[in-house]
């Protein structure tokens, strides 16, 4: 039964979370007024009802389900787990909420929280770079930072930055253009620009970090697969006091010149056991973009096993 309060709240505008969740589930679904009537397997009709009572979970914190909510708790098969992940919300800019979306992404966002040093590893589309910006505009916000910066390596993909216009920054400036894209989502374009003015976000490649000391600060390094061990090595060694450092990176997509070892691969190797240093490893049940992007990860995953 659910609570008549709650009504709209867990079927959606139109029934469409309800909709959703019937193409879901594998089992006859009965509504007569606030009351559901499940008819099918043991199974089946657990795993439905695990997926009710997420939703209405999520709708008593005040949450509003949709269609990709009841799809997000029919996959974890756990509406008690599932409400814990996706009702982490991070924070909400525009009325939009970013929150964690499967079990792994709880896990890697709760490791940011708790360690100094996360290594977040995983194919496209996991989150690992959205997840870290938005817990460092979130840090910033609550004053627990006075500043985020943001770093990747410029590696050269088959056109040379000298050969590019502008100065430096506007040569490198294409690189960043997944970490502009994600702060634009959690801040408003003046304040942003009012950041950047001032320092408090700071955007810049990999080598302007050599000779820093980085105090109170949330540090981003994204694409660290195609760092090399030393730039690895002095990148972390640049970590001060009252600072958090995220690195994120997929070691499947390595751009570094042929026999080249990742920095990314030789820290796993190398950083495993020490206290401080957490590593979450995310897979392609993580992928929170369309359907497609699963299948093309799991194609060239293919291709490789089979070269």
């Amino acid at each position: 039964m659910i609570p008549p309060r709650r009504m709209f709240d867990v079927f959606g505008e139109r029934d469409m979370v309800l909709r959703k969740v019937e193409e879901l589930v594998e089992c006859e679904v009965i509504v007569r007024g606030n009351e559901i009537t499940l008819r099918g397997t043991e199974t089946a009709v657990e795993r439905a009802e695990s997926v009710f009572n997420g939703l209405v979970g999520l709708a008593e914190d005040g949450h509003n389900p949709t269609p990709e909510t009841a799809e997000r708790l029919y996959k974890m098969g756990d509406g008690g787990g599932g409400r814990e992940v996706l009702g982490d919300v991070i924070l909400t800019h525009r009325g939009r909420r970013v929150a964690p979306k499967t079990r792994n992404q709880k896990a890697y966002t709760d490791a940011i929280r708790k360690e100094q040093v996360v290594f977040g590893i995983g194919p496209a589309g996991t989150g690992k770079t959205y997840l870290a910006v938005a817990l460092a505009v979130d840090a910033l916000s609550r004053g627990e930072t006075t500043r985020i910066i943001l770093t990747r390596p410029a590696v050269e993909a088959g056109e040379s930055l000298g050969f590019l216009p502008g100065d430096m920054m506007a040569k490198v400036d294409p690189y960043f253009r997944p970490l502009y894209d994600a702060l634009y989502e959690m801040i408003d374009s003046t304040k942003f620009q009012g950041h950047l003015d001032r320092g408090i976000i700071e955007i810049a490649p990999l080598a302007f970090m050599r000779g820093r000391t980085l105090n109170d600060a949330f540090i981003i390094l994204d694409e660290a697969q195609n760092t090399t061990p030393q730039q690895m090595k002095m990148f972390l060694t640049r970590l001060g006091f009252g600072s958090k450092m995220v690195i994120t990176g997929d070691i499947t997509q390595i751009d570094l010149p042929k026999g080249s070892e990742s920095g990314l691969h030789d820290a796993q190797r190398t950083l495993t056991d020490v206290e401080g240093v957490a590593f979450v490893r995310l897979k392609r049940d993580d992928i929170v973009r369309s359907d497609l992007v699963m299948r093309i990860v799991d194609a060239y995953d293919q291709a490789q096993d089979e070269v």
